[in-house]
């Protein structure tokens, strides 16, 4: 079983089409691998009844000669921020505990018309709002690695069941962190794309407001190449979502790093990393040095400001959006984690001007910074999986992937070693906006150079 719940979603497709194995195998195995460690982790909060016979249809389709796409046959999980089609989708609320949507979310329909399963729903914090994938409804996800530890919010459920085995491939969001977070914590590969890629039609927070900037739609998986499958499938227009622009998504495979220009910092200058974190920014950059590329520490200025600046938007109407969908949900106050919903001002119009501008700035003195510079290499988070629930007093921890939710830069993630309590490190690869190809061809080469996702002993 474990060369097909171990396996990349790249090479499952490829061993689907070429008949080494049926998809009615592999889904068997994975739904056998989350039976198994789901108890201990709480990552996957719903199955879909129909992933074995879709898998039977798709081998079916297959003999048939019919290709549905490159994902054919090959089973997924999906966040439960996203609206998936005959399945509940509640979105970590309360009030949305028996909702059974109409019709997939954009991305997960591309990912249905590439060919693949769904195999089940992932745990997220309420409203996806928290680096904590906790909720009212199913309580907290653990990691793999260490039970006793938090898999990352709030995308947690997938980075939790991907790392398992029990999925190959999973599809989060990114609104301070929630994928890259997960995705260190957990040992695996995730990726926020650039501000405007991929719709966000069907999720929790939806495209649109003041606000629309810091929330993306990224994968999750073991590979980095899986990460590059997965965006060109469900990157461009859906025609629904205004804001996403159609850019050409470049493969990774053709970026020569020889000559590219990498700034790496350890430090953000906000929350001090473990010394085995900085360790893991700087083996990295050596390695990338080794490669051809030309190196030098620097940091983007402004730094400081990440969590100010993103509180600031979360606030800036007095948390109005937030409030509004606990009434579309249904769910009320006393049934709500979101306390902070609660009792938060709006900016007056001055207040708003002055706030966006100073907002403008800290991008544009960013993105000023980063022209001498093809990547960034930096830490994913100032430390480890922190203890389950040991979160309150560590926010400024998280201020390192809250500066890309800002800068609205490509940024993906991947392990690179191990702390001294066996948990995994990731470092956190970021590039120009529309060039994930380079933070992916950056991310792929220290995943060969340090060996990325590790099996779990769970």
């Amino acid at each position: 079983m474990n060369d097909l719940i171990f396996s990349s979603a790249t090479e499952l497709a490829r061993r689907i089409r070429e008949r080494e194995v049926s998809s009615a195998e592999v889904v068997e195995a994975h739904l056998r691998r989350i039976a198994q460690v789901n108890p201990a982790l709480n990552a996957v909060v719903t199955l879909a009844e129909d992933a074995y016979e879709q898998a039977r249809r798709a081998d079916a389709a297959l003999h048939a000669g019919e290709l549905r796409g490159p994902l054919h046959g090959v089973p997924m999980t999906i966040k439960d921020s996203f609206d998936t089609a005959g399945v509940v989708s509640t979105w970590g609320t309360v009030g949305r505990r028996d909702f059974v949507p109409d019709a997939d979310a954009t991305a997960v329909a591309r990912m249905k018309a590439a060919g693949a399963i769904l195999l089940g729903k992932t745990n997220t914090s309420e409203f996806t709002m928290s680096f904590y994938t906790n909720n009212r409804l199913f309580g907290p996800t653990r990691n793999p690695y260490n039970t006793e530890r938090m898999s990352g919010g709030s995308s947690g459920g997938a980075a939790a069941i991907v790392a398992a085995g029990g999925s190959p491939i999973d599809l989060g969001t990114d609104t301070g962190g929630s994928v890259r977070l997960p995705a260190h914590y957990c040992g695996i590969a995730g990726i926020r794309p650039t501000s405007g890629r991929v719709p966000r039609t069907g999720h929790a927070i939806p495209f649109g407001g003041l606000a629309d900037l810091l929330t993306q739609v990224g994968p999750l998986a073991r590979r980095v190449e899986d990460l590059a499958l997965a965006l060109s499938v469900v990157s461009g227009p859906d025609g629904i979502d205004p804001y996403i622009t159609p850019m050409p998504l470049d493969d990774y495979r053709s970026v020569d790093l020889t000559g590219l220009r990498v700034a790496y910092f350890t430090d953000n200058g906000v929350a001090a990393p473990t010394p085995e974190t900085a360790v893991c920014v700087e083996r990295v950059a050596g390695a990338l040095a080794g490669a051809g590329c030309r190196v030098e520490e620097s940091r983007p200025p402004g730094m400081e400001q990440s969590f100010d600046l993103l509180r600031g938007f979360l606030g800036i109407t007095g948390r109005a959006g937030l409030k509004m969908a606990l009434e579309r949900a249904g769910t009320s106050r006393d049934e709500t984690n979101l306390s902070f919903v609660h009792g938060a001002k709006a900016l007056g119009s001055e207040e708003l001007e002055l706030f966006l501008e100073r907002a403008d700035r800290f991008r544009s003195e960013a993105l000023t910074w980063f022209q001498p510079y093809d990547l960034l290499i930096a830490p994913v988070n100032a430390g480890p999986a922190l203890p389950v629930g040991e979160i309150e007093d560590r926010i400024a921890d998280f201020t390192y992937t809250m500066t890309h939710n800002l800068t609205g830069w490509p940024s993906a993630v991947v392990r690179v070693g191990t702390s001294p309590e066996g948990l995994p490190i990731g470092v956190q690869f970021t590039a120009r906006p529309w060039r994930e190809d380079v933070a992916l061809a950056a991310a792929a080469y220290a995943e060969k150079v340090f060996g990325g996702w590790q099996r779990p002993t769970l």
